[in-house]
Formats: structure tokens, sequence, C-alpha cells
């Protein structure tokens, strides 16, 4: 079964997908392409594993440690199927990454990875947009470069009856195929994160745990259209806006195109694959 939140009659309320209809507990029904979405789930805490697809340890010529890494994304960094996402001003790398995210159902701590599966609540889509401009000064802790907002858009539904294993992942650009992978690139599944996370995390009911990306993450540009498509899940589409706020000159690290911004930006060391950063105009 899937199910989504949108807005109906001005009230956030969860609906069943019948086809191309949403279908609320009362019987009221509206067009699935017409509907306003919000985040299928509401999270207390939203949990990233880094690199976890081969073929993107493999773009990046990367060594992995034994065991998977972490980062975390504040919940204002939400954002919904059919939302905008923001690229702040001065920005130039903000790049989408389509991932599945699994979606917690009952609260989980100290469990084993075979029994990781049955607190799952279910899956959805996520796309884990990064804004690399200060990957410079948030590396560590990824703050910024992952959790601005509007940088984490889940959608449109929650499946709960859906198998992880051998699914196709793709992401468009205005239509054109950017990434293309299946969930058995990953090094390391969905119940082994959970379970990894919840030894001294305890997870609760509604949280979200992004699983990684396949390769060919890249920059889009204000006015492109970023559609992830998952075998099983459906299709979470957003667009990309230019952000009318800007950011303050006078305070902390300012956006920044070193060697480390552009080559993560652009898949790798652009000096040795030929590739060169983009003009600043």
């Amino acid at each position: 079964m899937e199910t989504r939140r949108i807005l109906l009659d001005g009230l956030p309320t969860t609906v069943v997908r019948e086809g191309d209809l949403l279908v609320s507990t009362d019987g009221r029904r509206v067009r699935a392409d017409e509907a306003e979405h919000l985040p299928p789930c509401r999270p207390t805490k939203i949990l990233c594993v880094h690199l976890n697809y081969r073929s993107r340890v493999e773009e990046f010529g990367a060594r992995l440690g034994p065991a998977p890494t972490y980062f975390h994304k504040p919940v204002s960094s939400l954002n919904a199927h059919g939302g905008a996402v923001v690229r702040p001003p001065r920005c130039r790398y903000l790049n989408y990454e389509g991932e599945i995210a699994a979606v917690i159902g009952t609260t989980c701590k100290g469990v084993a990875p075979e029994e990781a599966p049955a607190y799952i609540a279910g899956y959805t889509i996520a796309n884990d947009f990064g804004l690399h401009d200060f990957r410079d000064t948030d590396a560590g802790s990824m703050l910024r470069v992952k959790g601005s907002d509007t940088l984490c858009p889940l959608g449109p539904g929650l499946v709960d009856d859906w198998d992880p294993r051998g699914k196709r992942i793709r992401t468009y650009v205005n239509g054109e195929l950017r990434q293309d992978g299946t969930t058995d690139e990953m090094i390391w599944d969905v119940a082994y994160l959970v379970a990894d996370l919840a030894r001294t995390i305890t997870l609760e009911p509604g949280d979200v745990v992004l699983t990684g990306t396949p390769a060919n993450s890249r920059p889009v540009e204000p006015g492109d259209v970023v559609e992830v498509e998952v075998e099983g899940l459906g299709v979470l589409r957003n667009h990309v806006v230019e952000g009318d706020v800007p950011i303050r000159e006078d305070v902390g690290a300012q956006p920044s195109a070193s060697e480390e911004v552009v080559s993560t930006a652009l898949g790798g060391d652009w000096e040795f694959r030929g590739i060169r950063p983009p003009r600043r105009d």
C-alpha cells in the first residue's frame, strides 16, 4: 500500500493512492497530479550514509573503511514532491543525489540486522541535494552542504510492501538521464544501516535513513527540473529556483569555488581528468 500526505482543504491529510487518485479516510478524492504534497513522514531526525554505491566509490577513487560513516540533515531541510529547491545567491554548486529513504515505523534501538526490517514502516524516494559551495568549511559535518533549507525532498508517497533488493534508481534533469544504478550496488544494505545507527541512536517512528546515491551527481541550475525515479516507488519531482535571501557577508565562511569544491561537485579530481572548473563571471 502507498500512503501520501497532502494538503486537503487546507489541512495536512494522510491519503491512500488508488491508481491516479488519492483517497482520504472520509472518502474525499483528488487527482495525484493535482494534489499539493507534503513530506510523506514527520521525522525527528534524518540520518544519511556517506558513500554506499559502488559506482560512486569508483567515481571518486575512494577507499572505504570497514564500516559506514554518516551525517545528519536537520528536519528544517525537508521538502516534498513538487517543491522548489532553493539555490542561495552567490552559490554555483547545487548537486542532485537520487536516493532511497527508509522510514522507521517502530521505536528501534539495539537491533540485529536481521531484525531491522521489522522496524521499517516503508520506503520513499529522496533527493539528497548538496550545496558544495560550503564544502571547504563544512566538509566534516556537512551541515550547510546537505542541511540547508529545502535540500531534502521526500516523496511522493510511503510504500509499505516494497523490497529494496535489485531495484533500479534513475535521476533525470530536464528529461535527460543523469544517474542510473541499482540497489544491488549498495555496499551496506538498508537493514545493516538501520541496525548500525540504532546501536547508539534511538530511531523513532517517522525517522528517515538515507541510503546513498549512484555515480554522476552533478550541479543543477535555477529553472532545472530534477526527477528521481525508483522502481516500485514512483517519481519524485522538484524544480530548482534562485534564492532571494542574500547570504550575509559580514559573518561566517563564504561560498567558495576551491579545487575541493569543484572536484566534488563535478565527480572527481578535475585537474587529472581534463575537466576545468566553470568560470565565475
